[in-house]
């Protein structure tokens, strides 16, 4: 039965060919050109730094993909103790205020004024967590073995937590991650970092930026995450929601961060 099935299929084949070949149709898609709108991406963290914003603008699907950086914004960002730090523009469309550093549990309002239209959007920094330790693991998918981190911490009790990772292998940016405690509050856990390639191999330098988000970034990140299908199964391709105002892209964060490097032996 099996031979048959088998001399049954090969037999249909080029007339399947043939079917396909003929069923071929160039199809020009209509793409409607929207108007560009102004995106912002900015941040304060907890470390004592210049903190960065970026403005710039969308593109046409056509056109290259390039940074439109904004220039001749005015940028402030204001605490929830009334402190203002202005920020000034270097380059076109990078905006950098003087070092300084956020704290935990205040709130931080951005502010941006460009092209006559105001923008603002607010971000609580929460508390920090850090790993207790990172280690690797070695997976085999489809009988190939690759090594990947994994960072162990300890989630506070009773208290929501969502997580960002940046990883990056040998000064290579490899990754951006996600993750909250919906399942682990409270709890000693452990998050997997895996990314495409070869995986982790000997004398490899891994750095790791944790930051701890507030809900509202999670889900901006999340929501990319999705369309580009690192965090589950693809979505269909929207902007995810933002928390800036005025119909502004982008977000904004006020976020704790450490940064540890690795180096497998």
């Amino acid at each position: 039965m099996i031979k048959l099935c088998l001399k049954y299929f090969i037999y249909c084949l080029p007339a399947t060919l043939l079917l396909f070949n003929s069923c071929e149709k160039v199809i020009e898609l209509d793409l409607v050109k929207s108007p560009p709108q102004i995106v912002i991406e900015g941040g304060v963290s907890n470390q004592i730094e210049n903190q960065w914003v970026r403005i710039s603008k969308t593109s046409s699907f056509n056109e290259p993909n390039a940074f439109l950086g904004v220039k001749g914004a005015k940028v402030m960002v204001r605490s929830g103790t009334g402190q203002v730090i202005n920020f000034i523009e270097t380059i076109d469309g990078l905006y950098r205020s003087p070092r300084f550093r956020g704290m935990p549990g205040n709130s931080y309002k951005l502010e941006v004024v460009v092209e006559g239209k105001t923008f603002t959007a607010t971000s609580v920094m929460p508390t920090v967590v850090k790993p207790d330790s990172i280690y690797f693991r070695k997976l085999s998918f489809f009988g190939d073995p690759k090594v990947y981190p994994v960072v162990y911490y300890t989630d506070p009790v009773n208290v929501s937590n969502q997580y960002r990772y940046i990883v990056k292998l040998n000064n290579k940016l490899m990754t951006e991650y996600v993750t909250d405690d919906r399942f682990t509050d409270g709890n000693v856990t452990s998050d997997l970092i895996t990314f495409e390639g070869d995986g982790v191999i000997k004398d490899d330098l891994v750095d790791i930026e944790m930051q701890c988000i507030d809900r509202n970034v999670f889900k901006y990140y999340y929501a990319i995450s999705q369309v580009s299908a690192t965090n589950g199964p693809p979505v269909a391709p929207s902007n995810p929601d933002s928390n800036i105002d005025n119909g502004a892209l982008g977000v904004f964060s006020a976020y704790t961060k450490s940064v540890h490097s690795v180096t497998l032996k």
